[in-house]
């Protein structure tokens, strides 16, 4: 009987030893589902939360800054991004960069190295332009939708036929697909779409390089300068300054990603050190869009010169290769369906947090009702997420249809999140951490930088307020054709 209970004894350890292997197995550091991203999954996420509306614009705003200008400028912010998104990474584990506590949303980053008044003036900025872009967003992909439905009319009915359409209902159809894909829980299980939206982003990105070599090539090219559109007839002096202002904001929007890095670097595995694999995924994403852009932005310059459209896909008409022209805007709204939800998430997480928090029992917030399909769970319903996230959609919707305004909306949310997002939160951090004395040259030349993005960002938003006022005595709300 003992030497039974013996073996009964070792056999329950083995279990427990097992057991407690498979948990450690299952779970990280910090008791969570043990991440399973890498430095590829961490640059889909990112190039698809870059590569967006903002491309379209490109050749627009390098039209705008001229060769010398909108070269330059891309250049100039696609370095800073670069470091300015390495010394964000080095925040994500406080106070010791690799076995420190995680920081698991910016917010938090923030409030760890700056305090409770920065972070909170952060979680304003941070979601308010979140939600600003994916405004902006909804009102992009309909454009594109609405230049298929018009290639197809020019295509079936002739080119001199009057092809008008609202976007309105393609808005609504896009806000209803968003509703169910904002069911998907967290930026874990949205590695599929983003995949997906990455892949979708280089292709109709591709498309419009090659549409516009053609266009070079075939000597239909137009008018370019070295300073850009040229002040003149139609233009004077202070509409060509704003202008170029606007155009700046562009492509701050453009490289519009920080408010989703800290989300994204949660994602990552270790070991390696987390921030070490996200600097690698920030440089291998910025060279990507940074190469993509010079080529859309430059080439969209030269095969339209000082008359580049805000859209540079409809700039090719409506006509032949009309299949071409329709498969890329589908690219493009397959793509923003993607980017919608990798910019949603950050501000699903805090709504339903701070709910969470208030109300920890209820079972509405809590409650979990599986969708099965045979023993496999499709989806889980919580009522929490089915109604919060469903109602900032249907808000988000009916916020881009009353503004039928395309690039100042653009700019003015490009220059009001650059600076606090992408420079002066991570610049702070990075003195508060590394401790580095004020009035040191290091100090100075990072407070300089500090400077010269605040002085960029507050023009910007300045020149798109300017062009939103324009827009609003052109446009009436509710009502945009194109």
């Amino acid at each position: 009987m003992g030497g039974t209970r013996d073996e009964e004894f070792q056999h329950g350890n083995k279990l427990t030893a097992t057991y407690q292997f498979s948990y450690e197995e299952e779970v990280d550091d910090d008791g969570k589902p043990r991440r399973t991203g890498t430095v590829w999954t961490a640059s889909a996420h990112i190039i698809t939360a870059i590569i967006g509306s903002g491309v379209l614009s490109l050749a627009w705003a390098t039209a705008q800054l001229g060769w010398i200008g909108g070269i330059s400028t891309l250049l100039i912010f696609s370095g800073i991004m670069l470091y300015t998104s390495n010394l964000l990474a080095d925040c994500y584990r406080s106070p010791d960069r690799v076995t420190g506590k995680r920081n698991y949303t910016y917010m938090e980053e923030v409030q760890a190295n700056l305090g409770r008044l920065s972070c909170i003036a952060c979680g304003v900025v941070q979601y308010a332009n979140l939600s600003g872009f994916v405004v902006g967003y909804t009102i992009t992909a309909p454009i594109s939708m609405v230049a298929v439905h018009k290639s197809n009319c020019f295509h079936r009915k002739g080119h001199a036929s009057s092809c008008k359409f609202s976007s309105n209902p393609y808005m609504i159809g896009f806000g209803i697909c968003e509703i169910f894909l904002s069911q998907i829980p967290n930026f874990h299980k949205l590695t599929w779409l983003s995949t997906v939206a990455a892949i979708m982003s280089f292709a109709y990105s591709l498309i419009g390089i090659g549409l516009a070599l053609d266009r070079i090539i075939s000597g239909k090219g137009g008018k370019t300068s070295l300073t850009g559109v040229e002040i003149g007839i139609g233009i004077s002096a202070a509409e060509k300054t704003w202008r170029m202002l606007r155009a700046i904001g562009d492509i701050a929007f453009a490289y519009g990603f920080s408010q989703v890095l800290v989300e994204i670097q949660d994602t990552l595995r270790s070991p390696p050190a987390e921030n070490k694999v996200m600097k690698k995924a920030n440089g291998v994403s910025l060279l990507t869009t940074t190469v993509f852009y010079m080529m859309c932005g430059c080439l969209g310059y030269a095969a339209f010169g000082n008359d580049a459209p805000g859209n540079m896909l409809t700039g090719f008409g409506f006509y032949e290769p009309f299949w071409l022209v329709d498969l890329a805007n589908i690219f493009i709204v397959i793509h923003l369906v993607g980017a919608y939800q990798v910019l949603a998430q950050p501000v699903f997480r805090k709504i339903e947090s701070l709910t969470i928090d208030k109300w920890p029992n209820s079972k509405f917030v809590k409650a979990e009702y599986p969708i099965r399909i045979g023993s496999k769970t499709v989806v889980s319903l919580n009522p929490l997420r089915l109604t919060g996230r469903t109602i900032f959609v249907v808000l988000v919707t009916l916020v881009a249809m009353a503004m039928p305004f395309f690039n100042d909306v653009i700019a003015l949310l490009g220059a009001l999140g650059f600076w606090p997002l992408a420079v002066y939160f991570p610049v702070q951090m990075h003195i508060a951490q590394n401790k580095i004395k004020r009035g040191s040259s290091k100090w100075l030349k990072l407070q300089l930088l500090n400077f010269l993005c605040l002085l960029v960002s507050l023009a910007a938003a300045a020149a798109s307020i300017q062009g939103i006022g324009e827009a609003l005595r052109s446009s009436k709300l509710f009502e945009f054709k194109e």
